[in-house]
């Protein structure tokens, strides 16, 4: 009890000097309110919500559920929503329930094969896909069940498939067809190492009279995800056609009279996700745009571009529902966690429905944010979001950091971290500058492909024309210049380490890649590092792989490195695996350069413990002070 009164008191005495300051700090951030849509009532009257607090002393977290009807603007606090909206898991007919539980199909554990060692934990794989993401495959898949007053049904019994997909899918990965005669389902079927080379996800149809399965999108050998039916019964799904390309341009299919129409194909642009509209004339959805990501409707039966409905510097993260002739959506931009606001159909206005962290921002001096644009090494204009401290003053000189997206295909629009925080940084008294460079959606399919085998070539010159010109302003202190980044993001700062011709004082690298060649050997989805990379290292005739594997590869270049650098590394990433943060370090530390590893045991490529993201943003903060 005593040590919890103690940091209780250290927190809240931390609380006290921001009030003093009106500036964010870590413990601020982690205990925003963090609001996140249920969706719209069956009477499209009101919308349904949560909210979740972190209580950094006790490490976890609490929930509460609002309802927040449209002509009261009140909120008010429920215990249940099931009243409000119809479950989905539901059958419309209300006769059948369709629910998800582990069916161990395979044998994996030393248990399977011997039954006197029970105390044994060794695992025995006889093909890939041994782990994925921060889990070890134990034999087990998740299966779709049908529950009905005469048993359960095993929709897929005795397969070695998962639905929902591993490792991020959910409830939108299987849906009710409207005459609750079929079960609309997402998988990826295929099993062992083809399943870790392989992006093809179908969408598959049982037929409860029949009881047989048939896959919809058989033609189709790139994801397939999202399918949802229109009130008029008709079926529309997000599709990439490209196998083994995660990143591909992700268009909007419907299927109408037995034919599938590419709602956007001739878009240069990605959706990220739609909703049908109330009368299924038309489709909502959601997609990147030069820095930021707005709200687009196009209509099913004409031959037209998709229509923009919303601009600002914000980003519609996500799509709750339509209400007569507006749209309910999560909105955040990179000064404000993600609130709920209603969008007029008619001319793209919006207003604030929620309001959980007014009252924290509202204390708040928040640091300006603005674009810059750059002309690029081959001359394309190159947007940058630069994040100026609380009271900027431009008389004088601030420390600045360079922040490198990871992805490496992520849009790095108006988006809200909870680590990677640009206003916590500016509060500290940095500026940043954060490049679009190429490899980035939101400028055309042709600029967000071009980072695909070429990892250290012009996104890594887009990177160095960004700060180069941003350094020539008089408010920036030259001698004051750090890099950071995550994921794609850290190998960016792990390869600049060996290249950048003294511009940086400080390198942070979390969970990046050191060495492509052990990164291929270890990593998990190997269509990836097949795609991204150009191929495995010991095809020596495949030009694009070689270079992947030498001149792009930071292991080739790390006598290079003269300069210190802060390494992070999860225990439980099996996607950039432990080795990278550990052979950077190694290769540091031998080399008699100023740097420092944390490593955190149970992480896996994000930090989701409370507690340790607090000592993240401390370590982070403390190396920037200490090298900058």
């Amino acid at each position: 009890m005593m040590k919890k009164t103690y940091i209780f008191f250290l927190l809240f005495g931390i609380n006290s000097v921001l009030i003093a300051q009106n500036a964010m700090t870590p413990e601020q951030l982690l205990t925003l309110k963090r609001v996140s849509a249920v969706g719209l009532s069956d009477d499209s009257k009101s919308v349904v919500y949560t909210v979740s607090v972190v209580d950094l002393q006790e490490n976890n977290k609490s929930k509460e559920i609002f309802v927040l009807p449209f002509d009261s603007g009140e909120p008010n606090s429920i215990k249940s929503y099931s009243d409000l909206i119809a479950n989905p898991l539901i059958s419309p007919d209300g006769k059948y329930e369709i629910y998800t539980k582990d069916v161990k199909i395979n044998p994996v554990i030393a248990q399977d094969y011997y039954k006197d060692v029970p105390e044994s934990n060794v695992k025995i794989y006889e093909s890939l896909n041994y782990r994925h993401w921060d889990t070890w495959e134990d034999g087990s898949f998740s299966h779709l069940f049908i529950k009905s007053k005469d048993g359960e049904i095993d929709l897929m019994k005795g397969e070695p498939y998962d639905c929902p997909q591993k490792p991020f899918g959910g409830e939108e990965d299987y849906i009710w067809s409207p005459d609750s005669k079929k079960v609309l389902y997402v998988s990826k079927k295929s099993y062992g190492t083809e399943y870790a080379l392989s992006t093809n996800s179908d969408i598959y149809e049982y037929d409860l009279i029949t009881k047989k399965t048939s896959n919809l999108t058989e033609y189709n050998k790139g994801y397939d995800v999202a399918p949802a039916f229109s009130t008029q019964g008709e079926l529309a799904w997000l599709q990439m056609k490209r196998d083994g390309y995660e990143a591909d341009k992700n268009d909007i299919i419907v299927r109408r009279n037995g034919n599938d129409i590419n709602l956007t194909k001739d878009w240069d642009g990605t959706v990220n996700s739609f909703i049908w509209s109330t009368n299924g004339d038309k489709i909502y959805f959601n997609a990147p745009v030069l820095g930021t990501v707005q709200l687009f409707e196009i209509e099913i039966s004409k031959s037209t571009q998709p229509k923009q409905l919303t601009e600002g510097q914000f980003d519609i993260n996500g799509i709750v529902g339509q209400t007569k002739n507006k749209v309910v959506v999560s909105r955040r931009d990179m000064n404000h966690a993600p609130e709920l606001y209603i969008v007029d159909l008619k001319n793209g206005k919006m207003k604030s429905l929620t309001h959980e962290n007014d009252h924290i921002y509202n204390k708040l001096t928040l640091g300006k944010i603005e674009k810059r644009i750059t002309k690029a090494s081959d001359g394309k204009d190159l947007l940058s979001w630069v994040i100026y401290p609380p009271n900027f003053d431009p008389n004088k000189k601030y420390p600045t950091l360079l922040y490198c997206q990871g992805g490496p295909q992520g849009a790095l629009s108006q988006f809200y971290s909870y680590r990677w925080n640009f206003q916590l940084m500016a509060a500290n008294g940095y500026i940043i500058i954060a490049p679009n460079r190429r490899g980035m959606p939101g400028y055309g399919v042709e600029w967000n492909e071009q980072i695909s085998k070429d990892y250290g070539g012009q996104n890594i010159r887009d990177y160095l024309s960004a700060i180069d010109d941003f350094s020539k302003e008089s408010y920036v202190d030259n001698d004051r210049i750090g890099c950071i980044g995550a994921s794609y993001g850290g190998y960016s700062v792990f390869y600049l380490a060996a290249f950048h011709e003294n511009r940086f004082k400080t390198f942070v690298s979390h969970d990046g890649i050191f060495n492509q060649k052990s990164m291929y050997g270890t990593t998990e989805e190997l269509f990836f590092v097949d795609w991204d990379l150009g191929g495995p290292y010991w095809e020596k005739d495949n030009t694009a792989a070689q270079k992947s594997y030498t001149l792009f590869n930071p292991v080739e270049h790390v006598e290079n490195w003269n300069t210190p650098i802060l390494i992070i590394q999860g225990g439980k990433d099996y996607r950039v695996p432990i080795g990278q943060g550990l052979e950077a370090f190694q290769a540091a530390q031998l080399q008699g350069i100023k740097s420092k590893l944390i490593y955190f045991p149970e992480e896996n490529h994000w930090v989701l413990d409370y507690q340790n993201s607090l000592v993240w943003h401390r370590e982070f903060y403390k190396w920037l002070k200490e090298t900058l």
